[in-house]
Order: structure tokens, then C-alpha cells, then sequence
């Protein structure tokens, strides 16, 4: 990496962390407790511990990537007599999707990522590999494509979202898929049409085939811009549209052809981030890098290698002299903007099967006890992960804390029946590692109360360093480790 000193780098993190009364070797330590939540403080770092229990029944888990997967293991941890069992259709649904940025600006190979269901299964773990499609929280059962009846005492879904192309007018073609698998048709709907996406392992590594092209043409001399969007639902890993915003940047910096490009940001929503502090870092950021952004334009088509976005807003309307306050009415603009390269994040949703079903909501997202993550209304229903309905929170990070929560639940549910208040809840923690350059990181550490978790507030001395500064060390940590902490920590139920 450019200009980069690994000695001097860790020289200078030695001499920061000295001032905290703390070895590198025991910030390290903390790193490994707290893998990729990389949670530094006493609120974030405390982790839930392995209990044993004697818990007996059947647990059903709908989906086996990340949050599944690390699920079953974790129970199988602790309850050595429990039955469990896993429905999940995708042999590579364990990849590595964080890496998927990585893969796009050319700094990783798809293969890197990915990894197979198979060999993450626990001990006597029983897996489906089917698709569940038809659920009966009353009877207890689950339905897959095959026929398949699966009853359960315990039912535990965290089948992700589906990446929604097809919303978007000219790439219905590209309709709705998962980031696991076989994605090969959805590229080249999206080549066909000028788009990238990062959100497939297959689309990453088009991604980065794409943008070689976009730096080779600004490199020639050509003037070109470059569009970057994100959609107006919840999305996985909301910083990901702007982290490779960051690696195309840099890249254009590397070759000498920075001055060609026109780099924008187009969000559908009024911020930058949601919590003020991290807002002003980023928009120093675009500042320094000469990166623009519109606020408050959603992206609803694609034609001729222009985007078409809704730029909505709100304009007063009638006075009502009852409220003392005028109304307030939302406006919308069709706004074409011609590109030689674009990112588009598509809108997520909800699988149909699981959002249509008596365990969805109006909104497709399985409605959940924020903080026990247990449904609203069948107690023996458990959610985790991006489908789980929660104020905030669709990353790595946050399924990391969410799935010890479940499993002590979970367990104690089979156990008494109830979920003692004793037990640890969930407080919306979530972690996005933001790239900033190919070097460097800002780490954003937040929970649902919209408090900085690295705020320097939390007892551990590491956390003291200012959370909206970009550091190396934090490069280093999302390049090398969180992987392997990941791979081999979480989804072995650990970590």
C-alpha cells in the first residue's frame, strides 16, 4: 500500500497506547475478544458467555449464512442434547460478503471469499438443503419447495435479504437474488445495461473489471463521471456504498487520472450517517477528496447509460389555523444524469415467502422484541440478523451480538418457558469498518440510542482513540483479521 510504513505505523500506535497505560500485545487481545464488532468498550466489548445447559427439543434455523450458521454452533455449544437443525438451500451461503468491497476494487479475488455451507455445520447438526417456503406458527411446522414438513419447538430465522434489482425500471430483467451463489445471470443483466454492484461475489468481481475500464478511460484523458447510489429501504452494511465511492477514488488517485473523474454520491436520504458526529467526518472527507453528493435522490431507473433518480422533498402547504402549522407536502423531480460508471446498491427486502407469511410484518421484516430479539406474537419465533425487524443494524457486527442474545434466550425459553430480564438483551449495537482510502479506516462503532460506542466514554483505553479519525490500524484490522475472526471465531460460535 502507498506510503505506508508498517514499523512506523505500529511505532505510532505503541506511543498512543502507552499514554493509556496499554501493550500493543493487550489491545491486540481486546481485538481478538471482540472480532468483528472490533467493540473496544465495557458496553460493547462485555461478551455473553457459553453456559451449559440441559435444554432438550428441536431448534429449526431458517437460513444458514452468517447469523445461522454461527447460531447453530453456539447452541450446539452449549447444549450438547439439543436437536438442531438448518434450512438452507446455497452450498457457498457461509462466504465472506464484507469482503465483497474488497473484491470490487480489485484488492482481493472472489475466491478469497468464499467458503462452503458444508464445512461449518456443527456435530450432529441436521441440514435441509432445501428452501423453506411455507410457514405454520401454530402447528409449529416449516414447509421447504420439496415437501418437506420440519416440525420444531423452537423456530430461529435469519435467512438475510434479497438484493431487489428489479425494482429499478430498465434492470427488471436482473430481478431479485441473494449475495450467495451463483449470480452469473444477474451480471450480465447488470453489464448489459452499465451497472456494477458489489452486493454478489460475482458482481464484485465485475465490479472491479468495470471500473478498471472507467480509470483506463480517465487515465487516456477523457473526462468521466462516476455515480454511486443508495437506495430509499434498509440496506446490508450501509457504509459499503460509499466505501467503494472511497476505493474508486483512490484507485483514479493511484494512476494519476483523479483530475478526469467526477466522483457523486447520490443517497436517498438527508445525511451522510445517521449520527452527527460520523456525518461531519464523512463530509469533511468528500470535501477534502473533492467528492460530491446530492441529497435526497432515489434511484428508479436506468436507460441509456443514464440514471434517472426521484429527488423528493417537502414544501409548505396550506396553513391549518386548528394546528397553527402548515402542511407539509412532498415534492418530486425526475433528475437524468448521464455516467460512464455506476454503483448501484439496490433496494432489500424481505424474501416473499417469509414477509407474506403469518411470521412477517406489513414492511416484510419479522417483527421482533428489539432487545430480546423474541416475535411479537409467537414466543417460540426468534429472529437475528438483516431480516430481523430492529430500529437499526443489517452488518456483520451486529449479528455478532445479536446471536449470543438468542441463544441465551432461546435456551432459557426451552429450559423455564420464559426469558428471565436477567438475561443479556441486545442494544442495537453496530459496527461499519468505513474505508476511506486503501489504507486507512474509520471505524464506526454506534447502538440505537445513536450513541458513539467509541466515543472515548467506555472503560477500555483503546476506545479513546477518536472514533471519527481515519487510522492504519483499523486498515489492518479489516484486511487481515476480521476475516480469519469471522471465519473461524464466529461461525465456529465462539467469537
Amino acid at each position: 500500500m502507498k506510503n505506508r510504513n508498517l514499523k512506523r505505523d505500529l511505532e505510532q500506535l505503541d506511543s498512543i497506547l502507552k499514554e493509556k497505560g496499554i501493550s500493543r500485545r493487550d489491545a491486540m487481545k481486546m481485538m481478538g475478544l471482540s472480532t468483528a464488532g472490533v467493540a473496544f468498550g465495557s458496553s460493547t466489548a462485555t461478551a455473553t458467555e457459553l453456559k451449559a445447559s440441559d435444554a432438550k427439543g428441536h431448534v429449526l434455523i431458517i437460513g444458514g449464512g452468517l447469523a445461522g450458521m454461527s447460531t447453530a454452533a453456539r447452541l450446539r455449544n452449549n447444549a450438547s442434547d439439543l436437536k438442531i437443525s438448518i434450512i438452507e438451500p446455497e452450498a457457498s451461503s457461509c462466504s465472506y460478503q464484507p469482503g465483497q468491497t474488497l473484491v470490487g476494487a480489485g484488492l482481493w479475488d472472489k475466491s478469497d471469499i468464499l467458503y462452503k455451507r458444508d464445512d461449518f455445520v456443527p456435530s450432529n447438526t441436521t441440514v435441509y438443503k432445501e428452501k423453506a417456503m411455507t410457514f405454520d406458527p401454530v402447528n409449529n411446522v416449516v414447509t421447504t419447495d420439496k415437501g418437506t414438513a420440519v416440525k420444531y419447538d423452537v423456530l430461529i430465522i435469519a435467512a438475510g435479504v434479497k438484493l431487489n434489482y428489479g425494482a429499478i425500471k430498465g434492470l427488471e430483467a436482473a430481478g431479485e437474488v441473494y449475495s450467495s451463489g451463483d449470480n452469473s445471470a444477474l451480471v450480465s443483466e447488470l453489464n448489459a445495461k452499465g451497472v456494477s454492484s458489489i452486493y454478489t461475489a460475482d458482481g464484485a468481481q465485475a465490479t472491479w473489471k468495470n471500473m478498471e475500464k472507467f480509470i483506463a478511460s480517465a487515465k487516456s484523458g477523457k473526462k468521466v463521471k462516476g455515480v454511486f447510489t443508495h437506495p430509499n429501504t434498509p440496506i446490508k452494511c450501509g457504509g459499503a456504498p460509499k466505501k467503494i465511492m472511497y476505493l474508486a477514488n483512490d484507485r483514479l488517485k493511484d494512476a494519476g487520472a483523479r483530475k478526469n473523474a467526477d466522483l457523486h454520491f447520490y443517497p436517498n436520504g438527508g445525511a451522510m450517517f445517521g449520527i452527527k458526529n460520523y456525518h461531519n467526518a464523512i463530509v469533511s472527507q468528500f470535501e477534502r477528496e473533492g467528492m460530491k453528493w446530492s441529497y435526497k435522490h432515489n434511484l428508479v431507473a436506468i436507460e441509456n447509460q443514464v440514471a434517472i433518480f426521484d429527488k423528493h422533498g417537502k414544501k409548505k402547504g396550506a396553513y391549518d389555523e386548528d394546528l397553527k402549522e402548515y402542511d407539509m407536502i412532498t415534492t418530486h423531480e425526475r433528475v437524468e444524469v448521464p455516467f460512464d460508471f455506476i454503483h448501484v446498491t439496490p433496494p432489500m427486502k424481505a424474501p416473499d415467502e417469509i414477509g407474506n407469511s403469518p411470521i412477517g410484518s406489513g414492511k416484510g421484516w419479522v417483527p421482533v422484541n428489539k432487545e430480546t430479539l423474541q416475535h411479537v406474537k409467537f414466543d417460540n419465533v426468534f429472529a437475528l440478523g438483516d431480516i430481523a425487524a430492529v430500529p437499526m443494524g443489517k452488518t456483520g457486527g451486529t449479528a455478532r451480538k445479536q446471536y449470543k442474545v438468542v441463544v441465551n434466550n432461546v435456551l432459557s425459553y426451552l429450559e423455564t418457558g420464559s426469558i428471565p430480564k436477567t438475561n443479556d438483551k441486545f442494544d442495537g449495537y453496530t459496527v461499519c469498518p468505513l474505508i476511506t482510502s486503501i489504507g486507512t479506516v474509520m471505524l464506526a462503532e454506534f447502538n440505537w440510542a445513536s450513541k458513539a460506542t467509541g466515543d472515548g466514554s467506555n472503560a477500555a483505553a483503546i476506545s479513546m482513540l477518536d472514533p471519527t479519525q481515519e487510522r492504519y490500524i483499523w486498515w489492518l484490522l479489516k484486511f487481515y483479521l476480521l476475516k480469519p475472526m469471522t471465519v473461524y471465531g464466529m461461525l465456529a460460535g465462539r467469537a
